[in-house]
């Protein structure tokens, strides 16, 4: 599954994140990761949630994104849930359409049973109609 948290930059779609991901780390069986553009949020993460820094693993496009995300998968069989924070900037989709790669991460969450949730820079209204039905969070 591939859940949405979305509004414009500054309205606390990170804290939103965070607090989600807190949250579930105390209620899950596997595994939890965190990518985002930094190690900012490093303490502000229960210790069980490995933070991954995606800017350290020169990605360059969203074609080498989705191949670091399925190398990270292949290293955790016990992986649950992924947690994008910044998704546009560390996915390289900013200016671009988004739909292909998020259709492409709802595949591996069906192929490996993994919950992806994002954090996307964008209004409701700028998101395509297919993926509305995946909002969770709108600020």
């Amino acid at each position: 599954m591939v859940q949405l948290i979305v509004g414009k930059k500054g309205k606390g779609k990170t804290k939103q994140l965070l607090d989600k991901v807190n949250t579930e780390v105390k209620e899950v069986s596997g595994n939890i990761v965190y990518l985002d553009k930094s190690a900012k949020h490093m303490y502000e993460l229960n210790n069980k949630v490995r933070l991954i820094d995606v800017s350290e693993f020169m990605v360059e496009n969203s074609s080498e994104f989705l191949g670091f995300i399925c190398g990270i998968i292949s290293q955790d069989r016990d992986l649950e849930k992924m947690f994008l924070d910044s998704f546009l900037k560390v996915a390289h989709l900013e200016d671009c359409d988004i739909l292909p790669v998020i259709t492409k991460l709802e595949k591996i969450s069906e192929m490996f049973r993994i919950d992806f949730i994002l954090s996307i820079s964008l209004d409701e209204q700028e998101l395509p109609e297919s993926l509305k039905s995946k909002i969770i969070v709108s600020l």
